[in-house]
């Protein structure tokens, strides 16, 4: 399974996962030119993307959505966000779960799992690459990780989660107090000591591939999010390019 992520952070999120020769996007959170521009940059027409699938409705997500009427792919969300989601045909939108079929054999099989963000149904996913025998789970916007999260996403060989903010960096930012209440609530995003410790829990040391994504300009740093989980996972006696590998996305 090829990983390229194609944006990440406030501004927009896209994740491509290609295996043999079939691609599907896990959101699609910026302009529709600029996914045809990189995903033609990692080597991937856009005629080849399978499917999209959404996390959820907020424009940092769905920005490029357009993209899934000019080459005709299906688009998979909650049923309930569908509400927030604008501009798809309807002939394009589909439920969960999904196996793909890339004409010679199935590739994909993506199931659902229910996350925790101001959305009326946000979701993460676990992709198993059937041909390969990979499973990448994604975990995006998310305020807290609960035990069927954490059951969901275990045992596969990529993690994509946030890795959103340091709490005293929100505190001392100069956000308005319900926008910090928002961002470090239930309902908001991950802290890089929440990551972390999740992160804690679902790795075995035996050559997982972390992303950390959707960063914070404002109220994280890079170092700073991979020494958080650097440091959590050295408590098993894992080390980095040892036990794991891990790559910060900016």
């Amino acid at each position: 399974m090829k990983v390229n992520i194609l944006a990440s952070g406030s501004s927009g999120n896209c994740i491509a996962l290609t295996s043999g020769g079939s691609t599907i996007l896990v959101d699609a959170g910026v302009a529709k030119t600029k996914i045809e521009k990189r995903l033609l940059e990692v080597g991937i027409v856009p005629i080849n993307v399978e499917a999209i699938f959404i996390t959820h409705a907020h424009k940092d997500h769905t920005k490029g959505l357009p993209l899934a009427n000019k080459y005709k792919i299906p688009v998979y969300a909650g049923e309930e966000e569908w509400k927030d989601i604008q501009g798809v045909d309807e002939e394009l939108r589909k439920s969960l779960p999904a196996i793909l079929n890339d004409g010679i054999e199935y590739t994909f099989q993506v199931i659902a799992f229910k996350t925790h963000h101001d959305a009326y149904d946000p979701l993460g996913y676990v992709v198993h690459d059937l041909y390969n025998d990979l499973r990448c789970s994604i975990c995006l916007d998310t305020g807290k990780v609960d035990d069927e999260m954490l059951e969901a996403m275990k045992d596969s060989n990529v993690y994509i989660i946030e890795s959103n903010h340091e709490p005293r960096m929100v505190e001392a930012s100069s956000y308005p107090n319900s926008v910090k209440a928002r961002i470090i609530s239930d309902v908001g995003h991950l802290s890089n000591q929440q990551t972390a410790e999740t992160l804690y829990k679902l790795v075995q040391g035996r050559g997982e591939q972390i992303y950390l994504t959707h960063l914070s300009s404002n109220n994280n740093m890079p170092a700073l999010a991979e020494m958080t989980t650097v440091r959590e996972l050295a408590k098993k006696g894992f080390i980095k390019d040892k036990h794991y590998k891990l790559e910060v996305i900016t």
